[in-house]
């Protein structure tokens, strides 16, 4: 439908926008390809049958994982996920992981954790303040789950990634005042 095709070519560009990225990050970017790959195909199983889709469990996962990416920055749960979609928590569960190989929970965690990297990739927040906007409360938590998915802090993740901005942040932290 027209009014869904600006987020579909939305979807597309951002895909294409990670294959452009550099090699040597596959785990983080595969995740996030499948990610997308996954909303992009839902969006085509949708337009393919409106009617079909809504009954079955793939709509089931199309709209759950629409709920998820609009809403995975604030506090969000499954059971409210669920909610949203008309089904049991334990029913989304085993449709997104059957459908996806990942439970509502991971598809969570994948979008705040992908809205994180942008910011620190191309935002100079500090990190308890991206902590913030991603929809932890507890920088420390959020430091944690970002440690667990990416195999190093944020700061460090930025550093990498970034070696001329936390350069020069250091360098302003150390002059005298």
């Amino acid at each position: 439908p027209a009014a869904r095709q600006s987020h579909l070519e939305g979807l597309l560009r951002e895909l294409a926008a990670i294959g452009a990225e550099p090699v040597g990050r596959s785990d983080t970017l595969d995740a996030v390809q499948r990610s997308l790959l996954t909303l992009i195909l839902a969006e085509v199983d949708r337009a393919a049958a409106p009617g079909a889709a809504r009954a079955s469990g793939s709509g089931v996962v199309g709209l759950a994982l629409r709920y998820i990416e609009r809403n995975c920055l604030r506090s969000l749960t499954v059971e409210e996920v669920a909610a949203a979609v008309g089904r049991s928590p334990t029913y989304l569960t085993a449709a997104l992981t059957q459908a996806t190989g990942r439970s509502a929970s991971a598809w969570i965690l994948s979008g705040r954790m992908a809205d994180a990297r942008r910011r620190l990739l191309h935002g100079d927040e500090m990190v308890d303040v991206v902590a913030e906007r991603v929809g932890y409360a507890d920088p420390t938590h959020f430091i944690r789950m970002f440690r667990r998915e990416h195999g190093e802090t944020p700061a460090a993740w930025r550093a990498a990634r970034r070696p001329g901005a936390q350069i020069t942040r250091r360098r302003a932290r150390r002059a005298p005042s």
